[in-house]
C-alpha cells in the first residue's frame, strides 16, 4: 500500500516538473520569436501649409448665342460640342427679305438724294434773285425751308440703308469667342425668333476656367497677407483624377457669407490639357506657406492609444520602443511630428498589433 502511494506522488511530481519545463520552453520560444513588420524612416524636409475644400469649375465666361432677327435657320456651320474661334461662323438666316429691304432703302436713298440735289439748286437760284429784289424773301425761305426738309429726308434714308445692312449682317451669327459649343437646340430649316428666350447654343470659354470654392472665415487673414496671385491653388477631380497645378487664387470675395460663415474664393486655372470641365467638382487644396524642416513619418504608422498618440521605432538590435508622439499636421498619406520622432528613426508602418515593448522584429518590407 504504501509502495502504491510512492508511486504515485513519483508520477505525479514528474508530471508537474514536466508541464514546468515545458511552459519555460514556451515562454523561451516566444520570447526568441521575431514579429514580422513593415517599417519606413522618418524624412525631413519642407511641407506646404494647406487649407483644403471641395470646389467646382466653371467656365470664364458663358454667352448664349440669340438670333437678333426672325427668319428661317438655313444651314449650320458647325457640329455641336466642337470648338470655334471667335469670329467663326455658326449660322445663316435667309438672307433674301433682308436684301430686299435693303435694296428698297437704297433706292429710297437715290431718289430723295436726287429731290435733295434739286432743292438745294432752286434755294441758290432764289438766294441770287432775292439779293436783286426779283422775288420776295417769303419765296425765297419757301425754296430754302424745302432745300432742308429734303436734306432731313436724305438723311433719314441714309440711316434706313443702315439699319437695313445691320440687319442684313445680323442674317450670319458669328461666334463672339474662343470657346466650346453645347447641344444645338435647333436645327437648319426652322423658324428661328429675334431674342428668343431658347438660345441656338451655348459656348463657353473652358482655356482658362475658374474653379470656385469657400473657406471658413478665419483662414481670411492669411489670405490677404499673402495677396492675390501669390496663393498656388491645385484642384483634382473627386473621382481620383489626375492633381492639376499651375491655378493661381485671383479673386476673393467682398464679404462674408453670415449665413456661413464662409468666404467666397475664385482660382483660375490654365487648363490646357482641359483636365478640368466646367460644371465638375474637385478636391481644392491652397498653399499658404510652408513648414521647413519638418519631420514626417507615414500616416499608418501612427497608433492611438489610451494615453494618446504613438509610434513603434525599431532600434538597432531589432528591438522596439513605444514612443508618444505629437502630430501637428496630417496631409493625404504622412503625418507632420512635432515631438517624439527624429529624422532618420526608422518606424514601423505595418503589423502593430502583435508588438509588445519585449517584441523583436523581422523587417519584411521597407518603404
Amino acid at each position: 500500500m504504501i509502495t502504491m502511494i510512492r508511486m504515485k506522488s513519483i508520477v505525479i511530481t514528474a508530471a508537474i516538473a514536466a508541464t514546468v519545463l515545458g511552459c519555460a520552453e514556451k515562454k523561451q520560444k516566444q520570447a526568441d520569436e521575431r514579429v514580422p513588420v513593415t517599417v519606413a524612416t522618418a524624412e525631413q524636409k519642407d511641407i506646404p501649409l494647406q487649407v483644403r475644400a471641395i470646389g467646382s469649375v466653371q467656365p470664364i465666361a458663358t454667352v448664349a448665342v440669340r438670333a437678333l432677327v426672325a427668319g428661317q435657320l438655313q444651314r449650320v456651320w458647325f457640329r455641336e460640342g466642337e470648338d470655334v474661334r471667335k469670329g467663326q461662323l455658326l449660322f445663316t438666316i435667309d438672307q433674301r427679305p433682308y436684301q430686299a429691304t435693303l435694296s428698297q432703302a437704297k433706292a429710297n436713298l437715290a431718289r430723295d438724294e436726287a429731290q435733295l440735289r434739286n432743292a438745294q439748286s432752286e434755294a441758290k437760284r432764289y438766294a441770287e434773285l432775292v439779293k436783286k429784289d426779283y422775288v420776295t424773301r417769303e419765296e425765297y425761305e419757301k425754296f430754302s425751308s424745302g432745300a432742308e426738309a429734303a436734306g432731313a429726308v436724305a438723311a433719314a434714308d441714309r440711316a434706313a440703308v443702315e439699319n437695313a445692312q445691320l440687319q442684313l449682317a445680323y442674317c450670319e451669327i458669328r461666334s463672339p469667342m474662343d470657346g466650346r459649343t453645347g447641344s444645338l437646340q435647333v436645327q437648319a430649316g426652322n423658324l428661328v425668333k429675334a431674342n428668343d428666350t431658347t438660345p441656338l447654343v451655348t459656348i463657353n470659354q473652358i482655356t482658362p476656367v475658374y474653379v470656385t470654392f469657400a473657406l471658413p472665415e478665419s483662414q481670411l487673414g492669411a489670405l490677404r497677407a499673402r495677396g492675390l496671385g501669390n496663393v498656388p491653388v491645385t484642384a483634382a477631380p473627386r473621382d481620383g483624377g489626375n492633381q492639376v497645378d499651375g491655378g493661381k487664387l485671383t479673386f476673393v470675395d467682398n464679404a462674408v457669407d453670415p449665413q456661413t460663415g464662409t468666404i467666397a474664393l475664385k482660382a483660375t486655372f490654365a487648363n490646357e490639357t482641359r483636365a478640368l470641365w466646367p460644371g465638375q467638382f474637385v478636391n481644392v487644396a491652397m498653399t499658404l506657406a510652408n513648414r521647413a524642416n519638418a519631420t514626417v513619418v507615414p500616416l499608418q504608422a501612427v497608433q492611438n492609444g489610451q494615453k494618446g498618440q504613438y509610434v513603434y521605432v525599431v532600434n538597432d538590435g531589432n528591438g522596439i520602443e513605444m514612443r508618444p508622439v505629437t502630430v501637428v499636421l496630417q496631409l493625404e498619406n504622412q503625418a507632420v511630428i512635432g515631438k517624439g520622432v527624429n529624422p532618420g528613426d526608422t518606424v514601423v508602418t505595418d503589423g502593430q498589433i502583435r508588438l509588445t515593448p519585449k517584441s523583436k522584429v523581422d523587417v519584411k518590407k521597407s518603404l
